[in-house]
């Protein structure tokens, strides 16, 4: 780092109080055009050190800057994710100014244009008219006015995306693919049996679907729920929309297996069964949330075939939840009248009636409260008014949140009602207007990245509408501001690789947002099966204080386009904030590690993970002379992390030879808590060493006997 003399500084400092009255402070200088440059991707052709990177001059924080080398033709570029009418450029220099420099565009990133050359500055903040279009835009150095390099505290870029046709109205219609329903809707029944005919074994198809019930009371039906189908009660509490019948989830188009139950979910319903007992024979990604069942729950399908899931939160189950084949299950913030037996690993935190842990002999981990909770945001009815509820925070919360409801209502007009057929570029219009999202079913292809800044911004999706990014583009960036709702939507990795599908908070975030976290609640990702896909991360969360609740990351097992370099994914979590809480992390099958967690303090409830089934042979994933990823690996380089609940299982179906280190590995010390961990060898098929870093028998054989570890260290 540099230092400056007193006798610079303070010519500095005289620089500016002497500044020419055509020079513009940067936050007058937008006039009616809007900043296209904050929070965007920058690069720079060097930097003076770590701590002035180039993202430094679009961050919209005038105590950070980018510096480059100390040598002349240097460059700072920013990307402004669209192509954009621009209009003006502000450059507020520190002392290290530009006496000569170009403000270029590009299409491309790789052909510039010269916008306006300046020649004889002098420092300051220099605001600059321009005129003509480009995605990205350069600040080219040509001759430096002190000895050392370039330096801004603010790259700032001015213009306008879009068609300009006027502002995004919010509100309206919710589309062709949402199936608003009351208790006199005419053949209702013969509705759910049309959509359930059509997504009952449409594992990758294009279909989605969403059912809205309105208040009421609901006799005799049976909505069976196919792929990408979800049913939800348009009431303020469950109660309010009562079905005396069933909503089911079952396995007969899979004869019996309910392992590839995916992709669909019931909310905000109450249930009268009509034999007693309901059946949801889910798997990944099936979330069941906000429901109250009068009478029991079976988690297993008819005749009791293999199932793996699965996910209960902010539910109330009069009866007893019977998972029996279920492998593993977690539960959040509940009521049960009981629950019986289970597999390998049943998770509970903040559940009332739950059973006591038993790790070390049997499946169960339970905690008394969840630590941070907060619900799903959802559609409801005020009158005849839409609106979306927005829970409020929960501290070590214990049973459901209803009918207390603490939290927000939003009208429907402040949501841009994203239908089929709309453009990346209007949702970020949307969204630079203020707008939240709403999402309804279908699958949107997009072209550019979907930027999240504005603080408490709601993204929701209905029917599990699918984001696929075209052309090697990232599908959604956060802003490391407060209080973003994601939720309810599926990311589809597309045939050009991605560097990251969803990255929250930009690198280096570290903002506290305790107060008021970001949460990531049923957002789903997917990589391949769809057809190729490619990613090398699937989520990165640089944000501190995250919440993710719920959430299944699956590079595809099968499918269509899968191959150990088909779908290519080396990375399904990486997790660079601090006071990040994971409750219910599925993460499946990457070429690399499933997570790997950098940030302090970081805590996960409940994990359920396996292995990528084809590794062609140990030599393809040995690194650093250990023969495996972990499927959860804490970095080296952090001093506290605790978890709950954890198991990872092999199926090698490449190479049964395969021998894996571990399932997990973190540093020991004294603030690394790990409590009930297993690994399983499914079939035989490959097999663990050990179950944390060096510790834990092997697994050996063909039975799926869980190899386990309690407490580590």
């Amino acid at each position: 780092m540099r230092l400056r003399s007193l006798g610079v500084a303070l010519a500095a400092t005289a620089a500016l109080i002497t500044l020419p009255t055509t020079r513009l402070p940067a936050a007058a200088a937008a006039s009616a055009d809007t900043n296209l440059s904050q929070g965007r991707a920058a690069t720079s052709s060097s930097t003076e050190n770590a701590g002035t990177p180039a993202s430094a001059a679009v961050d919209g924080n005038t105590a950070t800057r980018w510096s480059s080398a100390f040598t002349d033709d240097q460059w700072l570029q920013v990307d402004l994710g669209a192509t954009a009418t621009l209009s003006q450029v502000v450059i507020n220099w520190e002392t290290a100014y530009g006496k000569d420099y170009k403000i270029q565009s590009s299409s491309d990133g790789s052909t510039w244009t010269d916008l306006r050359s300046v020649t004889g500055g002098d420092g300051g903040t220099d605001t600059l008219d321009v005129s003509g279009q480009g995605r990205y835009v350069r600040l080219q150095g040509v001759h430096r006015a002190t000895q050392w390099g370039y330096s801004t505290w603010e790259f700032q870029v001015f213009g306008t995306t879009g068609s300009g046709s006027g502002p995004i109205q919010g509100g309206g219609d919710l589309g062709p693919n949402v199936i608003v329903v009351d208790p006199s809707t005419p053949n209702l029944q013969q509705k759910f049996d049309q959509v359930f005919a059509q997504q009952e074994s449409a594992q990758f198809g294009s279909g989605r679907y969403q059912f809205l019930l309105k208040p009421g009371t609901y006799n005799g039906i049976n909505a069976q729920l196919g792929f990408y189908t979800s049913i939800s009660g348009l009431g303020l509490n469950p109660d309010d929309t009562q079905i005396n019948g069933d909503v089911t989830v079952d396995a007969g188009w899979f004869n019996g297996n309910a392992t590839q139950n995916f992709w669909r979910s019931a909310e905000n319903l109450a249930i009268r069964p009509s034999n007693g007992t309901d059946r949801w024979a889910v798997a990944q990604a099936a979330p069941f949330r906000r429901m109250h069942i009068q009478g029991g729950l079976n988690l297993a399908p008819n005749g009791y075939g293999w199932a793996s899931g699965g996910y209960i939160a902010d539910s109330r189950i009069d009866g007893t939840v019977g998972p029996y084949s279920q492998q593993q299950w977690y539960t959040r913030d509940s009521s049960v009248g009981g629950w019986t037996n289970g597999v390998w690993n049943m998770t509970f935190t903040g559940v009332q009636g739950a059973p006591a842990t038993n790790f070390d002999s049997g499946p169960y981990t339970t905690l008394d409260t969840t630590p941070v909770s907060r619900e799903k945001p959802f559609l409801y009815l005020d009158g005849s008014t839409y609106k979306v509820f927005v829970p409020a925070k929960r501290a070590n919360a214990r049973g459901v949140s209803w009918p207390a409801n603490a939290g927000t209502s939003l009208p429907l007009d402040r949501f841009y009602v994203v239908k089929p057929g709309a453009t990346a570029a209007t949702v970020n219009q949307a969204l630079a207007q203020g707008l939240n999202l709403l999402f309804t079913p279908g699958v949107y292809h997009l072209d550019q990245t979907i930027d999240v800044r504005r603080p408490d911004t709601v993204v929701l999706g209905l029917g599990l509408a699918t984001l696929v990014p075209d052309n090697g583009v990232d599908a959604m960036h956060v802003a490391d501001v407060d209080g973003v709702r994601l939720a309810g939507f599926l990311i589809d990795a597309g045939r050009a690789n991605s560097d990251t599908l969803l990255r929250i908070g930009e690198p280096g975030a570290s903002a506290d947002h305790s107060a008021d976290p970001t949460t990531m609640q049923d957002v789903f990702v997917r990589i391949g099966g769809a057809g190729p896909g490619l990613a090398t991360n699937s989520v990165v969360v640089n944000s501190d204080d995250v919440v993710i609740d719920h959430t299944w990351l699956w590079r595809a097992d099968h499918g269509d386009g899968v191959g150990w370099d088909t779908n290519r994914a080396d990375y399904g979590l990486k997790v660079n904030g601090d006071d990040v809480l994971a409750t219910g992390l599925f993460v499946e099958h990457f070429n690399k590690y499933d997570v790997l967690w950098s940030g302090e303090r970081g805590r996960t409830i409940f994990f359920q993970n396996e292995k990528a089934y084809d590794a062609p042979n140990a030599a393809a994933i040995t690194h650093d002379g250990i023969v495996g990823y972990a499927a959860y690996k804490v970095a080296d380089t952090v001093t506290q992390h605790e978890a709950w609940g954890l198991g990872s299982y092999c199926n090698y179906t490449s190479d049964p030879s395969i021998v894996q280190h571990h399932g997990f590995q973190v540093p020991v010390r004294s603030g690394i808590k790990m409590h009930d961990l297993l690994v399983i060898s499914l079939g035989g098929k490959g097999q663990y060493a050990h179950v944390v870093n060096d510790t834990g028998a092997p697994t050996s054989g063909t039975d799926t006997v869980p190899s386990k570890v309690t407490q580590f260290p």
